[in-house]
């Protein structure tokens, strides 16, 4: 068997720490509960991140609709920063105590990837990125994964499933094991453009046997207008000046008039490494940096008991709101009663957190992938361009 949650057990809460089970056991047995307002935020970020994007918000409509509450939360893809509440629950505390789990577990994990994802895509100015992180994580959960890559800026996903619920077409190249089957690198790309149709783009694979500028040039002559790209996916224990490879690749390609392929990269490619190579290559194929990413440590907490501002130590009581501006993206976190802030820009302000769930259901249709994708795209151009991978992930490293 495969140790996959069943979705029925999600969504009835029965995927829960025990503690809440007993809580609740508790709450109903002495008739203690309560009307409460509790709030989901993160204190931080990893790696000294100075925002974050809002994933899994579609899971955790699912899981909570049907339910006798109200919840707040912020349109899915909006980049957030520390200690904003990205989503509000109301209700008595009974009726979500035991979704807790799943409901951080959700948002905590998608999260984190699709947040890796913009942040790739930011520093790649503009470059294609697509995901190719599915073999690195447990296969229950691809599906999550590649659409918090795709949403968070990715431009396609390779596995077939996850791309049919993008409504995508699905994104790969060849397998060094076809060029190895058949001995031959301009072989096994003529073996797939043969059989392989017409629509899917035609990319080589060129460093599984030979030198990659001259792999290349030989694959660019047989495939001629049709080649597409050339991919190259280098050991680390092969590459040396991966950079100077790249642009020597270039070179003997422009020099012979195929200016028109690209070139595409992949094979342990982070943030750091797109930063440093975008300047010639194309597309990069990201894997593990986008799969593994460290997750938005979410917690949620009671700020509100029977109308009253009550919370633990350590956390600011009372219902929140949190306010942008739509010219300079200033935010601002402040008591859920208090009017509009004005901004020194002049912008309009607007708030981030709004009703989604009225008493169990919806109060709008959920937007699509590609709807999502583009809001986060539009949020990256405002996002000020900077190294920010030296001085934090890759620092002393």
């Amino acid at each position: 068997m495969f140790h996959i949650s069943n979705p029925k057990d999600i969504k009835e809460g029965k995927i829960t720490d025990v503690y809440f089970n007993r809580t609740v056991e508790i709450i109903r047995k002495k008739k203690i509960d309560r009307l409460v307002v509790a709030e989901v935020r993160a204190k931080e970020f990893p790696n000294g991140y100075e925002w974050a994007v809002l994933a899994g918000i579609d899971e955790v409509a699912y899981l909570l609709e049907g339910l006798p509450i109200k919840v707040w939360w912020m349109r899915e893809g909006t980049l957030f920063h520390p200690l904003e509440p990205v989503v509000i629950l109301e209700g008595n505390y009974s009726d979500f105590a035991l979704y807790e789990t799943a409901l951080l577990g959700l948002l905590c994990q998608a999260s984190g990837i699709a947040t890796r994802a913009a942040r790739c895509k930011k520093v790649s100015k503009g470059k294609l990125i697509y995901h190719f992180g599915a073999r690195r994580m447990h296969p229950g959960i691809t599906l999550m994964i590649d659409r918090a890559s795709y949403i968070g800026g990715c431009d396609g996903v390779a596995v077939g499933a996850s791309a049919k619920l993008l409504g995508e077409d699905p994104a790969g190249t060849i397998p060094h094991s076809l060029i190895l089957l058949v001995g031959d690198t301009i072989k096994a790309t003529s073996l797939f453009h043969e059989v392989i149709e017409p629509v899917v783009k035609r990319v080589a694979l060129i460093d599984t046997i030979g030198d990659e500028k001259f792999e290349s040039i030989r694959v660019a002559e047989k495939l001629g207008k049709n080649l597409f790209a050339v991919r190259l996916d280098t050991p680390s224990s092969r590459r040396g000046n991966f950079l100077e490879i790249l642009k020597e690749v270039r070179w003997e390609l422009d020099l012979r008039g195929y200016k028109n392929v690209k070139l595409f990269v992949s094979g342990g490619i982070n943030e750091e490494r797109i930063d440093r190579l975008s300047s010639v290559a194309d597309a990069f194929g990201v894997g593990t940096w986008i799969s593994n990413a460290p997750v938005i440590d979410f917690s949620l907490d009671i700020v509100e008991v029977e109308g009253k501002p009550f919370s633990k130590k350590g956390k600011r009581s009372g219902k929140k709101q949190v306010w942008k501006c739509t010219s300079c993206g200033s935010t601002w976190l402040l008591p859920f009663s208090s009017p509009a802030p004005s901004c020194r820009c002049g912008g309009t302000t607007f708030p981030l957190l709004k009703l989604s769930i009225d008493k169990g259901e919806l109060t709008e249709p959920l937007p699509s992938p590609q709807e999502i994708r583009k809001y986060v795209l539009n949020q990256l151009e405002k996002v000020k361009s900077s190294t920010f991978y030296v001085k934090n992930a890759w620092k002393g490293k």
